[in-house]
């Protein structure tokens, strides 16, 4: 993706985080599974990380966790996974779109309370998490956290009151909730998936001899040797126990879905599967329709690392111009990297991508990248692979020009702020330094997913599947 910080290194478009769980109906500890699966996930977020387990036949109640800041290998090592004992738990990676980036904002969330205690992982953002927090303070409530996810392991905890189950609490407190949310909730001795009646985040279940898995993407369940069962369709909330196996409840599910399209463009990672559409073969049809609807005469076309790769490659074998790898990504980048100085500022978008010369020098080259934000260093991309030695660069983005902000999970800021809502795409093309610019358009974004799906592209459109609040409450607490 083509936005980098101007303050240090990344400043694209983020999604909220990843969840993975397990349940070893044998009693072996699932700690190291969690670990490769959120390792898996890293992709979805990279501020914090964590890890909650339990002993399904131990003291009741009892959660061993651990959280921090950081990526995941920077969060846990073996000696910390080691002492996380327990057959059934939950794990979280964490971008934030609603809540401060802090320590105590990192999930899984653990409360205890009178029945007892759950542990909850959530991907996804509420519409109506502010009012229902102030409802909640009113009644006594007092949270620990700024995020969303509070507002909804409060509700299941006080709804576990009043109903035989923790499944038919999930159930209540979904029927409170409005927007994104797949969620995974662990009680003493039971597992939960829920997502939401639209659909908006993904979550599979996944098989591994005795072991159950709910994940947000299949990808995860290849690093743990699980087999992908199926999604959690939207609405449904899945249990499982050594009693029931995998039991469904789909009186939530509704007709209109609204997957986010953004998924399938660059969220995902390419070998994931989602809602039995593959996200490769999404990009491939992404970069197919760039190539139909913006031919150009070039003599290479690359990508931008990760996600323009597969969506160049499309392009690729529409226009039949050669595919080829232009830039070098540093893949160890971490929290901890030390920005630079105002003076060397623009250094941070070639610390994390270089350009091959020997590729692209003399050649008119076709960049495709996923998506354009602010607009703020993609011209730097561009200046860089002109250094190189490009005689012109003609930008392709498979994804339409962003208008409006999102509010279901992913950090698609104000409109003000998102550079297609102030300029053309002329303006746009000369503000990067591009040869020329081309985006998917609308009209064809259903293709993407083999028209088979409802989905959400309101941050495209404005079309909210849900009406979003009056006030942006992405960061609500965050003074």
């Amino acid at each position: 993706m083509s936005e980098f910080m101007d303050d240090g290194v990344d400043f694209g478009l983020h999604e909220e985080c990843g969840v993975f769980g397990v349940y070893d109906f044998d009693g072996n500890d699932v700690a190291s599974s969690i670990y490769y699966g959120l390792f898996s996930l890293q992709h979805r977020g990279q501020e914090s990380a964590g890890i909650a387990v339990s002993e399904t036949q131990g003291p009741k109640g009892k959660v061993s966790s651990c959280k921090g800041m950081g990526l995941v290998n920077e969060v846990f090592n073996a000696e910390k996974l080691e002492q996380l004992k327990g057959d059934i738990g939950v794990g979280h990676v964490r971008y934030s779109t609603a809540g401060a980036s802090t320590n105590a904002n990192t999930q899984p969330l653990v409360l205890n309370y009178i029945k007892g205690t759950l542990a909850l992982a959530h991907n996804g953002n509420l519409v109506n998490a502010v009012e229902l927090r102030e409802k909640l303070e009113l009644t006594g409530a007092i949270f620990q956290t700024t995020i969303d996810s509070e507002v909804i392991a409060y509700l299941v905890a006080r709804e576990r009151l009043t109903t035989p189950t923790v499944e038919q609490a999930v159930k209540n407190a979904m029927q409170q909730i409005k927007g994104a949310y797949s969620l995974i909730v662990m009680s003493p001795r039971k597992m939960i998936g829920a997502r939401d009646p639209f659909g908006f985040r993904p979550l599979v279940i996944g098989k591994r001899d005795n072991a159950y898995f709910f994940a947000s993407e299949t990808c995860a369940l290849d690093a743990v040797g699980a087999e992908f069962i199926r999604d959690v369709e939207p609405g449904e909330i899945v249990t499982i126990s050594p009693e029931g196996g995998i039991q469904s409840d789909r009186s939530l599910c509704q007709d209109k879905h609204a997957r986010c399209i953004f998924e399938y463009i660059y969220f995902a990672r390419a070998d994931s599967c989602l809602d039995k559409v593959s996200v490769y073969n999404s990009r491939i049809m992404a970069g197919k329709i760039l190539a139909e609807e913006h031919p150009v005469d070039a003599d290479i076309v690359v990508g931008v690392p990760e996600s323009g790769n597969v969506a160049a490659m499309g392009y690729s074998l529409q226009s039949g111009i050669p595919y080829g790898m232009a830039f070098i990504k540093n893949n160890y980048i971490g929290r901890t990297f030390i920005k630079p100085k105002q003076s060397v500022r623009e250094s941070a978008v070639k610390i994390k991508l270089n350009a091959l010369r020997d590729v692209v020098n003399g050649k008119r080259v076709v960049m495709v990248d996923d998506s354009i934000v602010r607009g703020t260093t993609c011209d730097r991309i561009i200046g860089m692979l002109k250094a190189a030695g490009a005689t012109e660069v003609h930008v392709r983005i498979s994804s339409p020009p962003f208008l409006y902000p999102c509010y279901f999970g992913t950090d698609v800021p104000s409109s003000d702020q998102l550079i297609a809502y102030k300029h053309s795409v002329e303006e746009i093309r000369k503000i990067i330094g591009a040869d020329s610019l081309g985006y998917l358009s609308k009209e064809r974004l259903d293709e993407l997913i083999d028209g088979s799906h409802g989905y959400c592209d309101a941050c495209f459109t404005g079309n909210y599947p849900v009406e979003p609040p009056k006030s942006d409450i992405r960061g609500e607490y965050d003074k």
